[in-house]
């Protein structure tokens, strides 16, 4: 048996991704595996009036448990609408999906878009792989989201030493041929909180902090004029906020050289048809850096709901942060109210 994501009131990416191509901006794509991490999302995105793809990966699904994530997905929902957002637009997006059969799985368990990332693969087994997907997931009205190009960096299973990044030359037919919704692309962005070495880096004289290479913005140039107006995807785009970097070595953490993408910069992608941009390692930095500082400064707490509760106020400042002055999804639901 499927279960309909429409009844749980869920949406696919289809006409939010139209929207935000349109309107210069991109939607966020933040990982969640756990309550507080969702309670963050769902409160800044009501309260900001943004749409908003709850993203789950292979690992986090395991973690959380399919079932579970079904009801927390339409307890979200009807969380927003709680919150005074009586329209929300939310997906629940699978997040680098590795074979048919696990995409098959979150399709007929209520997801609304999922990713099949056969990146790794040649060229002919990605497409053949991707359109098997697409085929299956079209049945029931959910979006597919593909990967042609290899993002460096570890996430959960996805690893990978050198990135790739994607070949204008190959988009038209890859999309052509697999039928696929939207496209992620390589364009320099990879996955993880420690995305570049101190070598692939320059330094900032006054402060010491790395800098990172800038993005290939003439790949994601020459990939719109191939595909103008088709939906772009950017993994791999934590910016690996200092201050919480700061705060988890300041009471016990050791990350040492971890650097992300510039905001500037994914402010500019999210100006083009780069229409989806995903976050998690800031998530997992902002909640280690609430329980890390909440621990040191009160070793006698033993109750998750103290600790887990600054960590969710660092969240919701985080998501609210990026809706807001990085992606410029602020206020753009279509019927909200």
């Amino acid at each position: 048996m499927v279960v309909d994501y429409k009844k749980l009131g869920l949406v696919n990416t289809r006409e939010m991704f139209k929207r935000a191509i349109k309107g210069g901006y991109a939607i966020p794509a933040f990982n969640f595996n756990n309550l507080e991490q969702l309670q963050a999302i769902i409160k800044a995105s009501s309260e900001l009036r943004s749409p908003v793809i709850l993203q789950v990966s292979k690992g986090a699904r395991k973690y959380a448990n399919q079932t579970l994530l079904r009801y927390l997905a339409e307890g979200a929902v009807e969380y927003a609408k709680e919150l005074g957002c009586h329209h929300p637009e939310i997906v629940l997006h699978l997040d680098h999906g590795d074979s048919f059969e696990t995409c098959k799985s979150c399709v007929d368990f209520g997801f609304s878009s999922v990713m099949i990332d056969g990146s790794a693969l040649p060229y002919e087994e990605n497409i053949a792989l991707t359109k098997k997907v697409v085929e299956y997931a079209h049945q029931y009205d959910v979006t597919v989201e593909a990967e042609l190009g290899v993002l460096a960096g570890v996430e959960d299973d996805v690893v990978a030493e050198v990135s790739h990044y994607t070949k204008p030359e190959e988009v038209v037919d890859f999309a052509t041929r697999t039928g696929c919704d939207s496209l992620a692309i390589s364009i320099g962005t990879s996955h993880g909180a420690y995305k570049f070495t101190p070598e692939q880096c320059t330094r900032d004289p006054k402060t010491g902090r790395l800098i990172p290479p800038p993005l290939a913005f003439d790949v994601l140039a020459a990939i719109e004029k191939q595909l103008p107006g088709f939906p772009i995807v950017l993994h791999g785009s934590s910016s690996v906020p200092q201050e919480y970097v700061d705060i988890i070595n300041e009471h016990g953490g050791k990350l040492p050289n971890a650097v992300g993408i510039p905001e500037d910069q994914l402010r500019q992608a999210a100006k083009s048809a780069v229409c989806k941009i995903n976050i998690d390692s800031d998530s997992r930095l902002a909640f280690t850096a609430g329980v890390r500082q909440t621990f040191d400064e009160h070793p006698e707490y033993f109750d998750p709901r103290q600790y887990c509760g600054k960590a969710r106020e660092y969240m919701e400042d985080l998501y609210k942060h990026k809706i807001t002055d990085v992606l410029g999804s602020d206020n753009k639901l279509v019927n909200c109210d």
